[in-house]
């Protein structure tokens, strides 16, 4: 959309020329004859330049700045002025106006001092706009980080912000890969840039090719027009590639290509582009598993794994569980317009003696569940929907993965809660009632994240 003019002068004729020039020029331009005119005029709607004549009966022109700016503080403002009035021009500029220009003036003196302004405006909407969706980018980033092995993630992911390398996040669905991905590029310098999110395993392998890599017009049926992939919308920024481990082997190989050589071919397509992409793939794969068996590159994890960050599974960092549960409970409060204020203690005890198999997805549905289904201010177990046994029937019967050193660890951790909480948290009394030592007591404590 062509830019917006202001254009205020009390002579008709000096409006009606520069408002056919300003058009001529591409700009809509706006013209008016009156200072109270224009100025109801920059209240009702948006102007990207004010153009005003610095001598007019009545309200003049210093005054005109004065009180548009306090509509729009970041509206430039380019004063139009007799010779006689510079000195009073050249004193408006430091009380905030662009610049200005004398009658009769140049046209290409005036285009100039236009396209000038112009880009002031736009610079500065950019920023605003970009400052305030890093801030509603960070304030979805809100990474609840108890545990050591998370904030080790979040270290890592900062650190490795500041490189041009690629990233290979790994972890259990549900762990939060794309948070960490998010991370990655909001921390680096492609911040101002785009952030674009693919599940591979979403597509068909033909249907994936076209959506990273473009198309040209015809390069197959429905083809009706050339489109950019992926690698190209995303310049300057972050290619965030889902589900990696899930793309075939004739795919993997093209993908090492653009990844390697920063060149992307369109399907259907001779000419290849160049593309500056910083790419984090993730996978809930272990993908040395996948090369060791021939199903996943080599090379191509090498490429992708220049910096790999795992992402432990929720059961083993446990002292994530309980702040996790009141940060989603406080975001559904705000988006569902709730006001639960807690859960009761058989509540509690779920949460923290659940092994959570979906991981942070999971236990972010259970919270919102129970804040939609509350019948008080206080969620109970029946809101959730879960059975109470959930979490002895998955360490009896269904989770495969549950080792017995995991089980053992699991029942020492509940023995030590609950002696805890009998004694009111003094830990010498928990450990005297538990038979063991103080020392052997807070490594305990450390090692499942319990807390007093």
């Amino acid at each position: 959309m062509s830019a917006r003019i202001a254009v205020l002068d009390d002579e008709p004729r000096m409006v009606e020329i520069l408002t056919m020039v300003l058009r001529r020029w591409g700009y809509q331009a706006t013209g008016f004859g009156a200072p109270e005119e224009a100025l109801e005029a920059l209240r009702k709607q948006p102007f990207d330049l004010l153009l005003t004549d610095l001598r007019m009966p009545g309200t003049d022109g210093l005054e005109v700045l004065e009180r548009a700016r306090g509509i729009d503080p970041e509206l430039p403002v380019i004063l139009i002025t007799a010779h006689a009035t510079v000195s009073t021009a050249i004193s408006a500029m430091r009380e905030g106006a662009f610049d200005y220009v004398e009658k009769p003036f140049d046209n290409q003196e005036l285009r100039t001092l236009v396209e000038r302004a112009l880009d002031v405006t736009r610079l500065s909407r950019e920023n605003r706009y970009l400052r305030a969706e890093v801030r509603s980018r960070y304030a979805a980033l809100e990474f609840v980080a108890e545990s050591e092995a998370m904030q080790e993630v979040l270290d890592l992911a900062r650190r490795a912000a500041r490189s041009r390398s690629t990233v290979l996040v790994t972890g259990e669905s549900g762990t939060g890969k794309e948070l960490v991905a998010r991370a990655v590029h909001y921390h680096s310098d492609r911040v101002g840039e785009p952030f674009v999110a693919v599940n591979c395993k979403a597509f068909a392998e033909g249907v994936l090719e076209s959506e990273l890599f473009g198309h040209e017009k015809g390069a197959f049926t429905g083809a009706d027009r050339s489109k950019a992939g992926l690698f190209e919308r995303a310049a300057g920024g972050t290619l965030f590639l889902d589900e990696i481990g899930e793309v075939s082997a004739d795919f993997q190989a093209k993908l090492l290509r653009v990844i390697q050589e920063r060149l992307v071919q369109r399907v259907g397509g001779s000419e290849e582009r160049s593309v500056d992409v910083r790419v984090v793939a993730a996978t809930n794969r272990d993908l040395r598993a996948e090369v060791s068996e021939g199903r996943f590159r080599e090379d191509l994890y090498f490429r992708l794994a220049v910096i790999p960050i795992h992402i432990s599974p929720l059961r083993e960092r446990r002292e994530d569980i309980l702040p996790l549960a009141r940060h989603f409970l406080a975001k559904w409060n705000e988006d569902l317009g709730r006001s639960a204020t807690g859960w009761s203690e058989a509540v509690e005890a779920h949460l923290e003696s659940y092994d959570w198999p979906g991981n942070v997805r999971e236990l972010e549905n259970a919270i919102e569940r129970g804040v939609v289904l509350a019948r008080s201010a206080q969620i109970e177990l029946d809101d959730l929907l879960i059975d109470p046994q959930d979490g002895a029937d998955a360490l009896e019967n269904g989770n495969t993965a549950q080792s017995l050193q995991d089980f053992l660890d699991r029942a020492a951790a509940e023995r030590i809660r609950a002696v805890l909480g009998q004694v009111g948290g003094v830990r010498v009394d928990a450990a005297k009632q538990l038979g063991i030592d103080r020392t052997t007591l807070y490594r305990l404590m450390r090692k499942y994240g319990i807390s007093d």
